[in-house]
């Protein structure tokens, strides 16, 4: 992380015994100069984040030696060179955040070395290819935000070590892969805002280690399967925005480790599972826009860390879990039955309106106090990200995080936002970003 501005210098391709090379996080603009192929000793190669504009150079294809090759986050245009299918050691290819556009070319498949490889957020088309599957060693797979459209290749359950694949946000049709089973290594599964049909195959009951399943916004239809409750290790769960049917299965209460649990705009109908109770860490509970009916469990009444909860656009009956001024429960009522579904207490409400405007203007004045105090120091436990060593590091925590987009934060306080990262050298951390760093 410097200042380095103006562009990379094409005497750069004399320096035939370099090694490794991290132009990255400056303001280096223009092009890539072609002499960076002559580099043939050359093994990392980092120039993310930065303002680099032109095409990804067919030369880079020579550098035989290169293992880590991360342009991320740059303005790069133009298609994703087959000839990069040549670099044989090749462990990392990082080409997100850019304006790259074309089909993904099949000689990927080649890069039987590869451990990661991010593509989102461009402007690729065509389909995902299915040589994909030959990656063996592939951990991490990130085909997210662009124009890729067609079904997702079977072929990609061959590759048993992969711990998270994110494909949301394109354009994919047709049916979850029941080969996806055989993923049994996989933590984080991301297939949302997509076209994508037909039931959730049971197959996917094998995925034990799961910690993030997001199928949200599909066309998914059929029953929750009950298989769902042997993700014992699952933190998120949206399958909200589908056209899923019948009653929530009760086996949902064995996921003991859930935070976050979205079933709304669905098909469900039926009463909700009192076992639900047993999601003893549940924060945000959405059941909202479906047809369940009858009383609202008491036993919900025990889940005293829920922040969140939206039932409303239901049929059912009672007061909602915890009246806490963040719960959001409307009240709702079916002229055909003509029935009230939930009860508001105004006078009640009211009071806790006045009790949080009230610390509000505590909060206010209190923060301004400990701002003075504060100043630069961050002695709440927490380690800064401006403090830590290595920029490896810390392009992995903007990897994880997509840069600190909003769906990683898992809490906001004083002194600043905390995101949940998942890294695969440190498993499942917390990261702050202080406001004073």
């Amino acid at each position: 992380m410097n200042q380095l501005s103006g562009t990379i210098p094409p005497e750069i391709g004399k320096l035939t015994n370099l090694v490794y090379l991290d132009l990255s996080i400056n303001q280096i603009s223009g092009k890539i100069p072609t002499q960076i192929g002559s580099l043939a000793k050359l093994e990392t190669l980092f120039i993310f984040n930065n303002h680099l504009n032109g095409f990804i150079l067919v030369e880079l294809g020579k550098m035989k030696s290169l293992k880590v090759l991360a342009l991320g986050s740059n303005n790069i245009s133009g298609p994703i060179p087959s000839e990069l299918g040549n670099l044989k050691h090749l462990t990392d290819l990082e080409l997100f955040h850019n304006q790259l556009s074309g089909s993904i070319p099949i000689t990927l498949g080649d890069l039987t070395e590869i451990k990661i490889l991010y593509l989102h957020s461009n402007q690729l088309s065509g389909s995902i290819p299915s040589e994909l599957g030959k990656c063996n060693k592939l951990t991490d797979l990130r085909i997210a935000r662009t124009r890729i459209g067609g079904s997702i290749p079977p072929e990609i359950g061959n590759v048993k070590g992969l711990l998270g694949l994110d494909l949301s946000s394109n354009h994919l049709i047709g049916k979850i892969p029941k080969e996806f089973g055989k993923l049994t290594s996989l933590i984080k599964l991301l297939v949302q805002n997509n076209s994508i049909s037909g039931n959730i195959p049971e197959e996917l009951g094998s995925l034990a280690k799961l910690e993030s399943l997001d199928l949200s916004d599909n066309r998914l239809n059929g029953l929750i399967p009950t298989c769902i409750g042997d993700f014992v290790h699952l933190f998120q769960l949206n399958l909200s925005n589908n056209k899923f049917g019948q009653k929530i299965p009760m086996e949902i209460g064995r996921m003991t480790q859930l935070n976050i649990l979205d079933l709304s705009y669905n098909l469900l109908v039926g009463e909700i599972p009192p076992q639900l109770a047993n999601l003893k860490v549940l924060v945000d509970l959405n059941l909202a826009h479906n047809g369940l009916s009858g009383n609202i469990p008491e036993e919900l009444e025990s889940l005293t860390g829920l922040q969140d909860v939206f039932l409303s656009y239901n049929e059912l009956e009672g007061f909602q879990p915890c009246e806490r001024p963040s719960t959001v429960v409307k009240k709702h009522s079916v002229v055909k039955r003509h029935k009230l579904i939930l009860i508001t207490l105004l006078p009640v409400m009211g009071a806790l309106v006045l009790i949080c405007a009230l610390l509000g203007v505590l909060s206010m004045c209190d923060k301004r106090r400990r701002a003075k105090n504060d100043g630069r120091q961050n002695d709440d436990g927490w380690l800064s990200i401006s403090i830590l060593d290595g920029k490896a590091l810390y392009r992995d925590i903007l990897n994880a995080t997509e840069e600190f987009e909003a769906t990683f934060c898992i809490g906001q306080g004083r002194h600043g936002s905390v995101y949940k990262v998942n890294l695969l050298s440190l498993g499942t951390i917390a990261v702050k970003i202080s406001l004073f760093n």
